[in-house]
């Protein structure tokens, strides 16, 4: 795949796929705009042709071509790839296996197959009267939804989407792979109201439909059938629609119906995804979670949707993940209705989601007479189970606490109780915490200098004796080596740093574009408080250390020690505040 990355690399302007997604003005030999991942009023986000990078200031993100379209579309790797293969008329089965270039051919088909049903969808509603007051009256769409959405109609006939494709060229195993016909090979879709079901692309991969005639018999949803392109643990519908919202937002709605998506986006509220049903899975959660860790659900509050949240709750913390849980008002059965009645209530039901095992807690609270022995025991037993898969021994202690108090136990009783019930008697792991915070920011400071120390020549006699360990990363480590061993400005990555091209780029980026019009002397005495900083947080760092075994020294009665310790503290002292 390295042959098929560098071909797509070469067709396409970094800065033309940036410029899709935001404004770009000219910067000398670069281009910068307002960042897209962060409200800034001031333009700090910088895109370099010639070096083929981008460098985001505000987050301290950046990359190439590939790793921006992951960033603002929530792809992987792979998808990205594919996206920009499209998009650069890169033949990607070109550069894989007999085996591989026959199932792309394969899937390219289908997707085709597709895109053209769902432009028969499309104009076959807009020749049908009924389909239209469906759409339009009824279900209170109005055009500008129903366009970005695709929305169609089947027709009743028998086999009109097949006539239509097999006269396109398409086969009918073609068709039957890309679920698209039934077991008789007619269209499987019949006086129906079509919602494409699409990519995180935009293509659309399957469809589902829903019945816009009274008929008590035929099911009111159908959807396609697993296909090569189309499975709904994958799946995340309106993904495509909804990215920009919630990358903007910072967290995303996901309910259980596909229409309450769209009647949400309609209503401006545009966070909004949904699943198949409460079939909630990782590969949702992940696709999610590129784009954020807050996953806000609208599941219905009866047995089958707490069951659905509770399955939820593991697979959020694997996918690292924060979920919160929308309560609706009595007067809605669905974030739909709920629509109908009030834009802003619904907005408010967002607004106030609560933590996800309150909200279950609650539920089962509800559910149980915990004044009664029997209504202690189950509901404990339920709260126990939703508890004991909370990885963060605080926040389990913190809902053991909880739960003994709604159920007036005590918390060495359920304990027992959590124990004996998974047989296996509890410990407990040194958990290490994961922060907010975007670690690569903590670290600005040290790519600061490091991109001086390769623009500036003045500031390699700051190198001469830094001990590289200094700075984080194998990388960072690897260019304060280089710039302590050489005096040559890189215009470039150099040879003896190109295991580290890309971190090396985006270094020469951010110095052409923060540094720039500095004056040499500026950038010199920039690099040195840039240095010392560094170097005193490592002494921090160092005094840290010394202190913590100088209490054990004190601990031990071993005053030489305590003495030594002494003595190399005050000298730390005295060089952290000169």
């Amino acid at each position: 795949m390295q042959d098929a990355k560098e071909e797509v690399r070469a067709r396409l302007a970094i800065e033309d796929v940036v410029g899709e997604y935001m404004e770009l003005k000219r910067a000398g030999r670069n281009f910068k705009g307002l960042s897209p991942f962060s409200g800034e009023k001031t333009p700090s986000f910088f895109v370099s042709p010639e070096k083929n990078i981008w460098h985001d200031f505000s987050s301290n993100k950046g990359g190439d071509v590939f790793s921006f379209v992951m960033e603002v579309e929530g792809m992987d790797f792979r998808q990205a790839l594919e996206h920009l293969a499209r998009k650069a008329n890169v033949d990607l089965s070109l550069h894989q296996n007999a085996q591989a270039r026959g199932i792309a051919a394969k899937k390219k088909r289908l997707r085709e197959a597709n895109e053209a049903a769902a432009h028969f969808y499309q104009h076959s509603m807009l020749s049908n009267a009924h389909a239209l007051e469906y759409v339009f009256k009824k279900r209170a769409i109005n055009r500008e939804t129903a366009t970005a959405f695709r929305l169609g109609y089947a027709p009743e006939g028998g086999d009109a989407l097949v006539k239509y494709l097999v006269k396109k060229g398409f086969s009918r195993q073609e068709l039957k792979d890309a679920g698209l016909t039934n077991r008789f090979g007619g269209d499987l879709f019949k006086g129906r109201m079509m919602v494409p079901l699409m990519d995180a692309s935009g293509d659309v991969i399957g469809f589902t439909a829903r019945i816009i005639r009274d008929d008590p018999n035929a099911p009111k949803y159908l959807n396609t059938p697993a296909t090569l392109l189309y499975d709904k643990s994958w799946h995340v519908f309106g993904f495509s629609q909804a990215k920009d919202a919630i990358r903007r937002h910072d967290y995303a709605v996901v309910v259980e119906g596909n229409l309450d998506v769209v009647s949400s986006w309609q209503a401006g509220v545009q966070q909004v995804v949904a699943t198949a049903g409460t079939a909630m899975t990782l590969h949702h959660l992940k696709a999610l979670g590129r784009m954020t860790g807050n996953i806000r659900l609208s599941f219905d509050g009866d047995k089958a949707g707490i069951a659905a949240t509770e399955r939820a709750i593991p697979i959020a913390q694997e996918a690292g993940v924060s979920l919160t849980i929308i309560s609706l008002p009595d007067s809605a059965k669905d974030p739909d209705e709920l629509i109908q009645q009030s834009v802003a209530a619904w907005q408010a039901a967002i607004d106030n989601a609560e933590p996800v095992v309150d909200w279950i807690l609650r539920q089962y609270q509800s559910r149980h007479d915990v004044a009664s022995a029997a209504g202690k025991r189950e509901f404990t037993t339920a709260a126990l189970n939703v508890t004991k898969v909370l990885k963060d021994p605080v926040e389990q202690e913190h809902y053991l606490q909880k739960i003994a108090k709604i159920s007036h136990t005590t918390l060495e009783t359920l304990r027992t109780k959590m124990t004996a019930e998974t047989g296996v008697k509890k410990t407990y792991k040194k958990v290490v915490h994961q922060t907010e915070t975007n670690d690569e920011q903590l670290y600005t400071h040290h790519d600061s200098l490091l991109a001086l120390g390769l623009a500036e020549p003045r500031a390699h006699e700051l190198f001469a004796d830094v001990d590289a360990a200094l700075f984080a990363s194998e990388e960072r480590q690897a260019v304060a080596e280089y710039l302590r061993t050489t005096e040559v400005v890189a215009q470039d990555t150099p040879q003896e740093l190109q295991k580290y091209d890309e971190y090396v780029k985006i270094l020469l980026l951010k110095a052409d574009a923060r540094y720039a019009g500095w004056t040499d002397t500026d950038k010199f005495h920039e690099a040195a408080r840039l240095l010392r900083r560094i170097k005193d947080e490592h002494k921090k760092q160092q005094k840290q250390t010394l202190t913590e075994q100088l209490r054990d020294a004190e601990s031990m009665g071993d005053d030489a020690k305590v003495r030594e310790l002494m003595q190399a503290i005050q000298t730390l002292n005295k060089e952290i505040h000169s």
